[in-house]
């Protein structure tokens, strides 16, 4: 998936403008670099279109314990969004995010996530394995 299929799949998906779209991208992805260890940073990184690859870079493999609530208040806080808007917008992120990289790096990202982070990579009303 090269930048301008990830962006426009995001903005769909949230209800955005390209504009916005790549905001929520960024604070995203920052949000979850924080999230997860370095290792599993750089080889997402790999996967996703150059113009994203910036916002997982990790100098340290420490990660940040963050909850669901976290999570989404450190993406609205990024973003300046309301909280609705900024949860529909890192859902729509991590959902595409889950279609442009490999079913082995899924499965790693899913393996430091917690339950409740996870559900974000997954279309409303579908779960794990769904």
């Amino acid at each position: 998936m090269n930048h301008a299929e990830f962006l426009a799949a995001v903005g769909k998906r949230a209800g955005m403008p390209a504009a916005e779209a790549e905001t929520v991208i960024r604070a995203t992805l920052t949000t979850l670099r924080e999230r997860i260890s370095g290792g599993e940073a750089r080889d997402l990184a790999t996967q996703l279109p150059e113009e994203f690859r910036g916002y997982l870079h990790k100098e340290v493999d420490f990660a940040e314990q963050l909850d669901l609530v976290e999570f989404l208040n450190e993406v609205r806080a990024r973003t300046g969004m309301d909280a609705q808007r900024a949860a529909d917008g890192a859902r729509a992120v991590l959902t595409t995010l889950r279609e442009a990289v490999s079913a082995q790096e899924v499965e790693d990202l899913e393996a430091e996530l917690p339950t409740v982070i996870r559900q974000l990579l997954y279309p409303v009303g579908r779960g794990v394995g769904a």
